[in-house]
């Protein structure tokens, strides 16, 4: 037999098995194992997901996030800040420097509120990311702690950005303003943790959701003491905003930066928001049981 006509030998005796080549110069593919993790891992892996599409599409939700609340400090602070009478603002302060830590927590309300409507009810319904989550490892409890985790520190990112920019317009009083961004994000957090509970059972969004922002976010932007103390609202209606998160926030941060917040008002605020925060989040919790074991 001629040797040309005898056949060429496999290049390989198993191609098929053979691993793929990482391209050079890229980062290793982390392969996923299919052991559990622990919760706090779980949880940061959630948010590590979501980092991975936010810093793609992060210019969609700038001008929601930090460019608003600039907008109303601009508008209200140093346009219709300066026709206020000095002396007539609380504190004795300028109405700019008033105005802006108020405006600090109404962001983290605003944005918190954003983060926990249509994008959880999306990864349920229409994306269907927590259910591709639910299949591995990753427990429902560990997906709420992840969907919290990065609400906050959406939160965190967006009040910083906030401050250097407010910093730059005067209307920034103290350094204590740092501690006025922890608690306008515990403020945040205290509104969207019974508002993720709750759109964990919205099937049909519907007018539900657009509701919240149109019945719920912006009354209570309104009418929480953002604009003008509370004192100078009608008595009876003064007892809605006391159960605001915003007007606890609102307390807190203005009280921190401009002096007066005496420690058990401040105890009082911070254990009421404390407190919705750990309710909603167990709520939270029970509800994403509920539904991704369907």
């Amino acid at each position: 037999m001629n040797d040309s006509a005898q056949p060429a030998p496999a290049a390989s005796a198993h191609p098929a098995t053979e691993p793929a080549e990482e391209p050079t110069g890229t980062r290793p593919r982390r392969r996923a194992t299919g052991r559990p993790v622990g919760a706090w891992r779980a949880a940061f892996l959630v948010v590590e997901g979501k980092w991975t599409w936010y810093k793609r599409n992060w210019r969609a939700t700038f001008f929601s996030s930090v460019g608003q609340p600039l907008l109303f400090l601009l508008a209200l602070g140093l346009g219709i800040g300066s026709q206020v009478k000095p002396g007539s603002v609380p504190s004795g302060v300028s109405y700019l420097e008033y105005l802006a830590p108020a405006l600090l927590v109404v962001a983290a309300v605003q944005n918190a509120t954003g983060e926990s409507t249509f994008p959880v009810l999306s990864s349920f319904k229409w994306q269907r990311v927590y259910w591709g989550i639910n299949a591995s490892p990753i427990t429902p409890y560990q997906i709420v702690g992840g969907q919290l985790l990065w609400t906050a520190a959406r939160l965190l990112l967006s009040g910083g950005i906030y401050l250097v920019v407010a910093a730059f317009f005067g209307g920034v009083r103290s350094p204590l303003v740092l501690l006025s961004l922890l608690f306008a994000t515990l403020a945040g957090m205290a509104f969207a943790a019974p508002l993720v509970a709750y759109v964990a059972t919205v099937d049909d969004e519907g007018q539900s959701l657009g509701n919240i922002f149109r019945f719920v976010l912006m009354p209570m932007t309104l009418f929480a003491g953002t604009f003008f103390p509370l004192d100078r609202l009608p008595d009876l209606v003064q007892p809605i905003a006391w159960i605001t998160p915003l007007w606890h926030g609102t307390e807190l941060a203005r009280g921190t930066v401009l002096g007066g917040l005496e420690l058990w008002p401040a105890l009082g605020h911070a254990a009421y928001l404390l407190a919705l925060l750990a309710g909603g989040a167990a709520l939270a919790a029970r509800n994403f049981r509920r539904r991704l074991a369907n």
